[in-house]
């Protein structure tokens, strides 16, 4: 058996002390994520994080840096997942985006909000992703080389 974990991109993006997240259903359920997603093939993981944050939740970014890298695998579905988690600055939204299937909407929510919904999290690593960030997990994004 080939063992094959997913590539996946998360970006953290704070302003004024609330996260971007995205309100999505997952399994039937609707839960609560970073924006997200699978690396597409000729992709760097930057333009990755930067293409799945507007296609998720409308809003143009610049990647400042990485939150961290992680690996993961899901007891839903017993898939291993290597995300790697950036920060970014929210630059503009789109006026009436076009969000990706699934996603109900795009929110900004306080620390406190999220740790609320700990039960309706994607994954640990979302409330992870934050902790890091307020943490001062904060890496260039020179990191990340070819």
């Amino acid at each position: 058996m080939i063992f094959t974990p997913h590539v996946t991109v998360a970006t953290v993006v704070e302003h004024e002390g609330n996260y971007l997240m995205v309100e999505e259903l997952s399994e039937g359920n609707l839960v609560y994520n970073q924006p997200a997603g699978h690396l597409d093939a000729n992709e760097t993981l930057e333009e990755a994080a930067v293409r799945e944050t507007l296609e998720e939740t409308g809003w143009h970014v610049e990647l400042l840096g990485v939150v961290g890298i992680a690996l993961y695998t899901s007891a839903l579905n017993n898939t291993t997942y290597n995300r790697t988690t950036f920060f970014a600055k929210a630059l503009k939204r789109e006026e009436s985006p076009a969000l990706d299937d699934g996603i109900q909407q795009a929110i900004w929510l306080s620390y406190e909000e999220i740790k609320q919904q700990a039960n309706k999290l994607r994954s640990p690593l979302v409330i992870r992703a934050i902790e890091q960030y307020q943490n001062g997990h904060r890496y260039p994004l020179s990191l990340i080389y070819r």
